[in-house]
């Protein structure tokens, strides 16, 4: 009885060694996010830029960045509205004008070897009817999808990979850890606390060792 009790009291330190020890580094996603603009706020598009519709008068926004996913994603830089932006492009009938923020990030989240451009803007117009990829397409050629039509590439860059996925942790310097093929998901893991899978098993271990003890207790009162 006693071999059990301390199996399982080992069990239980080591369950609380990982409890504490927390997660070993971060990881993100190197890509192109999508972005529509209300007023002055940026807000993370819902869709992606092939099914999404634009009006005449809207403003889009694509920022290439190193981000975990969507909650914390990084929004386009530049305070230009849709006046500024198309003010040189009049309306015309049978099309809409887009106006477009493209931020190709900073150096830190360039892939090795690649300088980003300077952030631009620009003005589409484009049939009534286009997409937001259309418009994309019409002002920033030329663009790279990847197999599962990802957004890979604006205005040629980057010149490779596509939603790659990297490592933040030692100081923050990022490097490659794999390639992925999907954009980040919406759901976001804080990693500020266990999983519920480790808290799951956590409370197995605490409770089936303090029925090893209540059991020894019991018998040495016999």
């Amino acid at each position: 009885m006693r071999t059990r009790l301390l199996a399982l009291l080992l069990a239980l330190g080591a369950a609380l060694a990982v409890l504490g020890a927390g997660p070993a580094q971060a990881a993100g996603y190197r890509y192109w996010s999508f972005w529509d603009r209300d007023g002055s706020s940026w807000t993370y598009a819902t869709q992606g830029p092939s099914t999404a519709h634009p009006s005449d008068g809207d403003v889009v926004g694509f920022r290439f960045a190193v981000s975990e996913d969507s909650a914390n994603a990084v929004q386009p830089r530049g305070s230009a509205d849709f006046a500024a932006i198309c003010a040189k492009t009049p309306a015309k009938s049978g099309a809409k004008r887009v106006a477009l923020v493209i931020d190709f990030g900073t150096a830190a989240d360039a892939p090795g070897g690649e300088t980003p451009p300077a952030p631009r803007t620009a003005c589409a117009q484009v049939g009534t009817d286009a997409t937001t990829a259309e418009a994309l397409a019409a002002a920033a050629p030329p663009l790279r999808y990847d197999a599962n039509a990802l957004l890979c590439a604006i205005a040629g860059y980057p010149k490779g990979g596509c939603a790659e996925q990297v490592s933040t942790s030692g100081g923050g310097k990022k490097t490659p850890a794999a390639t992925a093929t999907t954009e980040p998901t919406a759901d976001k893991d804080s990693g500020s606390g266990p999983s519920a899978g480790l808290l799951g098993g956590l409370a197995v271990v605490v409770v089936v060792g303090g029925a090893a003890v209540w059991q020894m207790r019991r018998r040495h009162r016999r």
